[in-house]
């Protein structure tokens, strides 16, 4: 079991041709990371507001996935990105989160983004219900993408399954308060789940970037502004142990 988790998050962009995000994924995997983290829909962004993304969704053994695993071995390394996946139905692909290297697993996005006047479910299927746990390094990590993060449940329930950090990639829309909402709420999840979490955002001027990696007890450990760059912070499993002992709200939930 590592003692320390030396994560990196990728603030880049994706555009719309996907043999390019490959190449820039490709780019942004090397060693020195235990973990890294690029954005929500890395393999191709989801383009204009409200577009047909299933030509460009592919399977969990397509072209991005393969570059995934092959740039995380690479580096000796776990990565974790966003692609669309072919779903059931062929018209409404999964939001997915691959994950390759030295951990391999998939997260489908389960909370779709029907608000503040978006209707992602009208062009993507939710994923099952259940929350998906990876080791990485020695370390529990657990899956959530974009709008998940103003569900507290699933925080939890990732967290009563282990999980010791949160990773989040996302397309966070820009609006009114909207960065405040992403790092009061990555900070909450972190605070009231005595876990680190990390933010891992698509970049201004199409999303509001402001990437960030908070400690057990809120303290944030990096964060970035809006414009396009990379995160480097290395969590220690001290801090955890040591917010849980301050902190034992875990222990003591009666509900």
């Amino acid at each position: 079991m590592g003692d320390q988790l030396r994560v990196r998050v990728q603030q880049w962009a994706s555009g719309l041709d996907p043999a390019d995000n490959r190449a820039r994924l490709a780019e942004g995997v090397t060693p020195g990371a235990d973990l890294v983290v690029f954005p929500e829909a890395f393999a191709r962004d989801f383009g204009q507001a409200g577009s047909d993304v299933s030509p460009f969704a592919e399977p969990l053994d397509g072209p991005f996935a393969q570059e995934v695993s092959h740039a995380a071995d690479a580096a000796s390394c776990t990565v974790v990105a966003g692609m669309f996946e072919v779903a059931d139905d062929p018209e409404r692909p999964y939001n997915t989160l691959v994950v390759g290297g030295g951990a391999k697993a998939s997260y489908r996005k389960i909370h779709l983004y029907d608000s503040f006047g978006y209707k992602e479910s009208e062009r993507l299927t939710g994923g099952a219900l259940e929350p998906v746990v990876v080791e990485v390094a020695g370390w529990q990590v657990g899956l959530m993408t974009c709008y998940d993060l103003r569900f507290p449940e699933l925080a939890r329930r990732l967290v009563d399954a282990g999980a010791e950090v949160v990773v989040v990639p996302s397309a966070w829309l820009p609006g009114d308060r909207k960065v405040e909402h992403w790092r009061t709420l990555l900070a909450a999840r972190a605070i009231e789940n005595t876990c680190f979490v990390v933010g891992a955002g698509q970049p201004e001027p199409r999303y509001v970037g402001h990437s960030a990696v908070f400690g057990p007890l809120g303290q944030e450990l990096a964060a970035a502004d809006g414009a396009e760059q990379t995160l480097e912070a290395t969590l220690d499993r001290a801090d955890l142990v040591a917010a849980r002992r301050t902190n034992p709200s875990l222990a003591n939930r009666r509900l």
